[in-house]
């Protein structure tokens, strides 16, 4: 989804305050004070700056309300979350009373974001020389196979990581293809967020492969959607002990968290051990296009592979790491916050959702 912003700058001259008198003495005031003000994504961003001045200040006014931010520098932002006219008030100081400002009045413009999945992306082939295809959902039913079973609940202490939201059966769909997981910010049970988390958990697993998802994730600050695997022996012997393979994992976040993801794997070992590596984007964000994140796991190795670019890769034939020589189920899920993205903020947009065009497992 894209959120566009469009802003229109009008300027006012600056207004300057009386000289004041302090212990007999006339006080100077700054001279020549400017601005400049740009925006980045829905974030409205003004430079001040001014001959002889001791500090700024800059007032954002939406409606009501209005937000003063001191600084000296002379760098202030505000998040502004609809469209509007507003005024920003930047005033350079020699005191908190004597001061020189300059009106600039911002006109922003929100068009509603993208609805639905992108429309272009990679796409990875259905044959790979030395494997055979031995199970993939291509989510063309607009039911979810019998191979699926979900997570219900908040978990405990938030799946173990604070997360904020309350997993459903109902948030997600299928349309043309495409299983849609989404987000949706609305109070239930003893969370704040809902969404869903999809295992095949008892009904198919795998030891070693290639295993390709094809997907787009959501962006923005608290948002955590993630294709990964746990041994099928956790509800014997718990985590970490049965092993996890994280094939994607993003964190979402304004500028490089949001073209970031992640591939790891835990394990136990003097109590939990984890090894991993990030894949980044050179620009615009994982959201705006399909993309395969990958796997290739043999005997020996674990390898983690962006549209087919390979970018990590893990040996695992340590004595210490025998829970990656044993079956693995896949979950898919979009978590809200927690010990590792935080919590989304002004910025975050609801509902988000994780596009899975399709899974597939070779061996």
């Amino acid at each position: 989804m894209k959120r566009i912003i469009l802003l229109t700058f009008v300027t006012l001259s600056f207004l300057s305050c009386e000289k004041k008198k302090k212990d007999g003495n006339d006080v100077a005031l700054p001279t020549n004070i400017q601005t400049v003000v740009t925006s980045n994504s829905n974030l409205v961003t003004v430079k001040v700056n001014a001959d002889n001045a001791n500090f700024y200040s800059v007032t954002f006014f939406n409606g009501i309300d209005s937000s003063y931010i001191e600084t000296t520098d002379g760098n202030a932002s505000y998040t502004f979350l609809e469209s509007g006219t507003y005024t920003v008030k930047s005033r350079a100081h020699t005191t908190h009373y004597d001061y020189i400002e300059k009106i600039d009045y911002v006109t922003v413009t929100i068009t509603p974001p993208n609805i639905g999945p992108p429309l272009t992306g990679y796409v990875s082939p259905m044959t790979y020389a030395g494997y055979t295809l031995v199970w993939n959902d291509e989510f063309d039913s607009p039911t979810l196979s019998s191979d699926w079973v979900f997570d219900i609940g908040a978990g405990s202490n938030g799946w173990g990581n604070n997360e904020l939201q309350y997993y459903t059966n109902q948030n997600h769909s299928i349309v043309d293809g495409i299983l849609e997981i989404k987000a949706i910010k609305e109070p239930f049970n003893t969370q704040q967020y809902t969404s869903s988390r999809l295992k095949t958990q008892g009904k198919k697993s795998w030891k070693y492969g290639r295993i390709d998802v094809r997907a787009a994730s959501p962006y923005g600050q608290g948002t955590w959607p993630a294709i990964w695997m746990l041994g099928d022996n956790i509800s014997t012997v718990s985590w970490p002990y049965c092993g996890e393979i994280d094939i994607m994992e993003l964190v979402g976040g304004s500028g490089l968290n949001d073209r970031t993801v992640h591939g790891t794997v835990h394990w136990e070992e003097n109590g939990h051990a984890s090894y991993g590596r990030s894949y980044s984007l050179n620009s615009g964000k994982f959201a705006d296009n399909f993309h395969v994140f990958s796997i290739i796991w043999d005997a020996n190795s674990i390898r983690w592979l962006v549209d087919n670019v390979q970018y990590h890769q893990q040996n695992i034939t340590s004595a210490g790491m025998t829970e990656f020589h044993q079956n693995f189920f896949l979950i898919l899920n979009f978590a809200i916050g927690g010990n590792w993205p935080g919590n989304p903020d002004i910025s975050t947009v609801f509902p988000q959702s994780f596009y899975i065009d399709y899974v597939r497992v070779f061996q």
